[in-house]
C-alpha cells in the first residue's frame, strides 16, 4: 500500500486538528505538514481540501493584509470542525487498537509456525 493512500484517509483530520491549534493560511499549512512528517504534500492536494472543508462548514476564513505581498486567506476551525477533528481522533485511536491485534496476530502465526 502506498502512503498516498493512507494520506487520503488522515489528511482530513489532521488538518483540523492543525488548524484547531493555531490560524494559518495555505501555504503557511502545506510547510507545516511537509515538517510534520507529510513530505509528498503539495498546494494542489491542501487547497481543494480548505475549500471543501469551509464549503462544508469546519473551517472560516478571512482575508488578512500580508508583509510580503497580496493578502493571505487565512483559516479557522469551526465548533463543527472541532466535532469532526475529536471525531477523527477516536476513529483514528480505534483503527490503531485494529491494527494492534493484527500485529499481535502476525507474531502468534509465526510461533505457530515454528
Amino acid at each position: 500500500m502506498k502512503n498516498t493512500q493512507l494520506l487520503k484517509g488522515v489528511l482530513e483530520g489532521c488538518v483540523l486538528l492543525f488548524i484547531q491549534q493555531k490560524e494559518v493560511y495555505g501555504y503557511e499549512l502545506v510547510q507545516n505538514l511537509k515538517q510534520l512528517g507529510f513530505t509528498e504534500i503539495v498546494g494542489g492536494t491542501v487547497y481543494p481540501l480548505l475549500q471543501k472543508l469551509e464549503k462544508k462548514g469546519a473551517l472560516t476564513s478571512y482575508m488578512k493584509p500580508s508583509p510580503d505581498g497580496p493578502d493571505r486567506k487565512y483559516y479557522q476551525v469551526t465548533p463543527l470542525g472541532a466535532t469532526l477533528a475529536s471525531d477523527f481522533l477516536e476513529e483514528w485511536q480505534d483503527l490503531l487498537r485494529t491494527v494492534a491485534h493484527f500485529q499481535q496476530l502476525k507474531g502468534a502465526i509465526k510461533n505457530d509456525e515454528q
